[in-house]
């Protein structure tokens, strides 16, 4: 079943796309059945013209959607021509970039693998590893369990879950002469390195992954987190973390490019971090400083500015000269205001709106309980435009982590006992 995420500026249309339709997709699962059936799903409940974004698993099939949705959505109804249609899902994208890191450590931590699984192979040895364990006095708060080759979060906790029981492993090997995968205690500390590494990927995957907040606002950032930290293991001088490491950058650059633009605007509009921290994180990606970081802030804002175009309001003026004399929405009148706004020069104190914003002071980065939400409700009424366009964008979800777990039912509906219920009744058991 191919998993597709839609975002538009209506969160009410949002949760009811995400909570009540699930739909049979005919097969073959090409791209044009796909992006026919979820266009169809659009039209039907009324969507067609309210996409922001589409979050999507990073598959080719996939890809090739996107250029049929937009063929049939329309240019002029989505954001930026379509251009910004595309959203990848980043708890994919570091699903890949740290599978392939892995890939160089798998002989490394073999040995751990292999004794987890003869503890875990039959209950009789699982009573026996936790006899040992309490013989040598270790808590036994988690059981080992194998982890599956390929989801790296499993080796994950595989790895920080036998890591404890070092001891158990040590004393197990003396007990059991048919136990012969003892790691070394150079395997045993390369292990601790690994997974002191991989907690950064787990817990920005798991940060990702909130389905009661925003996470648009936050990606930038975390992103750019995990490529300085990257860098800096490519000099660490471990041979298999610098080749990890180079294995990781090379997936890295091959995926985030493609939603910077969109991503940068969430970040100009969190006022906690505007273009300052937009312009930090760019410093941690590229890994440089100076006029490349600066032009593509410039980008992003410029990209922000067109936005603001299509949402009707360009230019504003400041003060009391903004308001329509008539205190009239006539489009017209409207228009000639922000005509003559952008023609005054600077020195008579007219701003855009978005000038008006990024000069205004930032909220402080340590405000605890801060909602970015509530601000652009309440604060926010000070910028129309960029809070229209707050609302779209910070209603565009990073992952499709969410949608997984819901179509992760399907299952425990449709099983072998189970198997010639109508699509209806299947839709109708998944949603409820």
């Amino acid at each position: 079943m191919n998993l597709l995420l839609l975002t538009c500026p209506c969160i009410y249309h949002l949760f009811l796309l995400l909570t009540c339709r699930f739909n049979y997709v005919p097969a073959p699962h090409t791209a044009d059945v796909i992006g026919e059936e979820l266009y169809e799903s659009m039209v039907a409940w009324n969507l067609d013209e309210k996409i922001s974004a589409v979050t999507l698993d990073n598959c080719s099939t996939n890809d090739a959607v996107i250029p049929i949705l937009v063929r049939n959505l329309g240019k002029h109804r989505l954001l930026n021509d379509g251009k910004l249609l595309h959203m990848r899902c980043s708890a994919h994208i570091l699903n890949l970039i740290v599978k392939d890191g892995l890939d160089v450590l798998k002989d490394a931590i073999e040995n751990i693998r292999d004794s987890v699984a003869y503890w875990t192979a039959t209950p009789k040895r699982i009573e026996k590893f936790e006899e040992i364990a309490k013989y040598v006095k270790v808590d036994m708060r988690t059981k080992i369990h194998l982890d599956c080759r390929t989801r790296w979060n499993s080796t994950f906790n595989m790895l920080s879950t036998a890591l404890p029981y070092k001891a158990v492993f040590t004393r197990a090997s003396r007990v059991d002469r048919q136990y012969t995968s003892l790691p070394s205690d150079e395997e045993w500390k390369f292990a601790e390195d690994v997974v002191e590494r991989l907690r950064l990927f787990y817990d920005i995957t798991v940060l990702f992954s909130g389905t009661d907040y925003v996470t648009a606002n936050i990606y930038f950032t975390r992103v750019a987190k995990i490529r300085k930290q990257i860098r800096q293991w490519s000099y660490c001088g471990n041979p298999l973390v610098e080749a990890m490491s180079a294995n990781m950058i090379a997936k890295f650059d091959k995926y985030w490019s493609d939603i910077q633009g969109l991503m940068g605007i969430a970040t100009i509009l969190d006022p906690r971090f505007k273009t300052v921290v937009l312009l930090i994180c760019y410093e941690d990606l590229l890994g440089e400083t100076g006029s490349a970081c600066e032009e593509r802030v410039m980008q992003v804002k410029n990209l922000l500015a067109e936005l603001m175009c299509e949402y009707h309001v360009g230019e504003d003026v400041e003060g009391s000269e903004a308001a329509t004399p008539l205190g009239s929405n006539d489009d017209f009148l409207f228009d000639i205001s922000a005509r003559i706004a952008s023609r005054r020069p600077a020195s008579m104190g007219f701003k855009s709106e978005l000038d008006r914003y990024l000069d205004e002071e930032m909220v402080n980065m340590h405000t605890k309980n801060f909602n970015v939400l509530d601000w652009w409700k309440v604060a926010g009424t000070r910028y129309p435009t960029l809070r229209r366009i707050a609302r779209d964008i910070y209603a565009i979800p990073v992952t499709t982590v969410a949608s997984e777990s819901a179509f992760s039912t399907g299952g425990r509906v449709l099983s072998e006992h189970r198997s010639r219920l109508t699509t209806k009744m299947i839709e109708a058991l998944m949603c409820s």
